[in-house]
């Protein structure tokens, strides 16, 4: 018999009664509870490994660009136009 590449391990969890109820109710019947939640898991720990620039404030992107462009060039007249509304 073959051997997995990536054996799957059993664990127990425990989720709020309301939780569980949204995912039984999000889940069809053929859909598996553990390939969504270790799916769940894995986007998790995937963004928390990256940058999502939405959740930056403006002013600090704007600032990481400060210095990027020539001065005086068009994209720096823009950014510095910009970190003027967004740093009031």
């Amino acid at each position: 018999m073959r051997r997995a590449t990536n054996p799957t391990r059993k664990i127990s969890i425990t989720l709020p009664g309301s939780i569980f109820n949204e995912l039984e109710r999000f889940l069809s019947y053929d859909q598996s509870r553990s390939a969504f939640i270790a799916s769940a898991v894995a986007m998790k720990m995937q963004k928390d490994n990256s940058i999502y620039f939405d959740e930056i404030p403006t002013s600090d992107l704007l600032s990481a660009l400060e210095y990027r462009f020539p001065k005086d060039s068009p994209e720096d007249v823009l950014i510095q136009s910009l970190l003027q509304i967004f740093t009031k």
